[in-house]
């Protein structure tokens, strides 16, 4: 089966045959370096007793990089249609390894799509990468077995996703992904890896799922309403965004901001504001 992805004709060169462009409505922006790909799959762990999800395939470069890595299954959803002339090829090739869904990954129920656990490996459109990582947490907090998440985000949203209470990037995400999970950035991927060039530097970053964390997060619902709210605000001090709030219930005075609460502040205010 190796072979037959080996001898798959390159990706810009299937480009061409099949008259596929990046388009940008769907944030798309191809990765083609062999390297690049071979790394960021073998970043995903134990990934040769995994199913792999990944979303936004594209012409299929980081679908062939994880099937070539050992993926035991892998499972792309596509939003564009048109890529299928050149996904097939790899589905054909893959010898019943790989599977093609045609849809939006915002509105695909992955419990009901794969068979026990598994991870999510993806180069992400740029404009829903942050939508679909908030909808990953809250599937994590609410018991989806994913295993791991090893997805590539423009650097100024992974630096967002790793940041520390205080950070200048400190904000939405960093909390809900610390309330759940563990993370950290891999590698740093240049823009000039990339066709068509973004104008931004990328980073590769992991997020391992933390069961004792997942544990005492309660309604991560509640905790992201709050964030949204707070950090929607961050310029003000949270008792001017909340004036109904007793804020000494929480060992606050109320002139706080949102980036000078930690990931547990908020998820104690947002538990005991919905109890």
């Amino acid at each position: 089966m190796m072979e037959k992805i080996k001898s798959l004709p390159p990706v810009a060169e299937m480009m061409r045959e099949s008259g596929l462009e990046p388009k940008k409505q769907f944030g798309q922006n191809f990765l083609f370096d062999l390297n690049l790909t071979g790394r960021i799959a073998r970043s995903v762990p134990d990934i040769e007793n995994s199913t792999v999800v990944e979303v936004g395939p594209g012409p299929g470069g980081l679908s062939r990089a994880l099937l070539l890595a050992g993926a035991r299954k892998l499972i792309a959803i596509e939003k564009d249609k048109t890529t299928e002339p050149i996904l097939s090829q790899i589905v054909a090739a893959s010898d019943g390894r790989f599977n093609v869904i045609y849809d939006d990954a915002l509105r695909v129920d992955m419990k009901k799509m794969v068979s026990g656990a598994f991870s999510i490996c993806a180069n992400l459109p740029y404009n829903v990468g942050t939508e679909l990582l908030v909808h990953w947490l809250i599937d994590i907090a609410h018991a989806t077995p994913i295993k791991s998440l090893t997805l590539m985000f423009q650097r100024e949203v992974a630096m967002r996703i790793v940041a520390h209470t205080g950070d200048e990037q400190y904000g939405r995400l960093a909390v809900l992904t610390s309330l759940v999970a563990d993370a950290k950035i891999l590698f740093g991927v240049p823009s000039t890896a990339f066709v068509p060039r973004p104008r931004v530097e990328s980073a590769v970053v992991q997020i391992i799922p933390n069961a004792n964390k997942i544990k005492k997060i309660g309604d991560i619902n509640a905790v992201e309403n709050l964030t949204a709210r707070l950090f929607g605000n961050r310029r003000k001090m949270i008792r001017g965004i909340m004036r109904d709030v007793d804020w000494t219930a929480f060992g606050l005075t109320g002139t706080e901001r949102a980036e000078e609460l930690n990931p547990e502040k908020f998820l104690e205010i947002a538990k005991k504001l919905v109890a």
